[in-house]
């Protein structure tokens, strides 16, 4: 059995420090134009390299004139999160340095304390924009996969008697996921769990190049059988793993998820759901990543 790889330390509080000295705001600009146009600066309109440097006008702006006959400006801040912020750049950095050295994350109202932000709706905010940066188109998954699905929300057991529900899952969100074994992990939000939500996310997640799908006993996943190498174990039988069928992998996936909403956030809304999930894909994907944070920036 393969040794699985140390994780890879992230950028650590005085690293940060070193590389973004207090009152020097240009070397997050330099920062921000290097990760986000690793070949060159270009229009974020058309993608034009041949541009007019406008830093005499203001300092990282340039213009470009294949836009628009007059010239399209812009700076390193526009088309990304950052644009038109009121917030200093370093703190959007220490932010999203918080959400990414945390297995974790941290939640918004830690970041306030943390930051001194005068009111909660700021953390909150910037939070979440920096989750919407992290979602990016993804790569489907080969090799060994599995398929899992999830409730997230409060026990039944724990709610008022007035308010309990008839089924264990009813108030709750659904999320599916799919993992490749070794590799990256790709989760999406349902409204309802059915067979032809979970056959339209298995469609756009897993590739041809499949050698195993294994999942759990649930009905929804017996058309898989015509489709792909299908192999499914039933937990209410005791099966847990049978051979290479196994769902223990998205199933560490989920309890890494669920930690962060029991030990961290406490509480995550429906409406943001997908947010958090994407935060915990991306880093979970960089788990090996020595430069997360990199990435991060680049596509917010």
């Amino acid at each position: 059995m393969a040794k699985r790889p140390k994780p890879v330390p992230q950028m650590t509080v005085r690293q940060f420090e070193e590389r973004f000295p207090i009152g020097d705001g240009e070397a997050c600009f330099h920062y921000l134009i290097a990760r986000r146009w690793p070949q060159g600066v270009a229009c974020p309109r058309c993608g034009n390299t041949d541009l007019y440097d406008a830093s005499s006008y203001k300092p990282f702006h340039w213009q470009c004139r294949a836009c628009a006959p007059q010239g399209y400006r812009f700076s390193c801040l526009s088309g990304t999160i950052f644009e038109n912020t009121k917030k200093p750049l370093r703190d959007w950095f220490r932010v999203a340095h918080f959400m990414f050295h945390s297995k974790k994350g941290m939640s918004a109202l830690q970041i306030q304390r943390m930051m001194g932000f005068g009111c909660y709706e700021t953390a909150h905010s910037m939070c979440h924009k920096i989750r919407a940066g992290l979602i990016a188109p993804e790569t489907k998954l080969g090799g060994i996969i599995e398929i899992d699905e999830t409730w997230i929300g409060g026990k039944n057991k724990n709610r008022h008697w007035n308010k309990r529900q008839k089924s264990p899952t009813a108030g709750k969100t659904p999320i599916i996921g799919a993992i490749e074994r070794s590799g990256n992990v790709v989760a999406r939000v349902l409204k309802h769990v059915t067979t032809e939500a979970a056959m339209k996310f298995v469609n756009e997640t897993v590739s041809n190049k499949v050698s195993l799908l294994a999942t759990d006993a649930w009905h929804g996943y017996k058309d898989l059988d015509h489709r792909y190498p299908h192999g499914s174990v039933d937990h209410s039988k005791g099966e847990y793993v049978i051979g290479a069928v196994h769902t223990n992998t998205i199933e560490g996936f989920w309890s890494i998820f669920k930690r962060g909403v029991v030990g961290t956030f406490h509480k995550m809304s429906a409406k943001y759901m997908p947010l958090y999930v994407a935060e915990f894909q991306f880093r979970y994907n960089n788990r090996d990543n020595p430069d997360m944070f990199g990435k991060a920036i680049a596509g917010c």
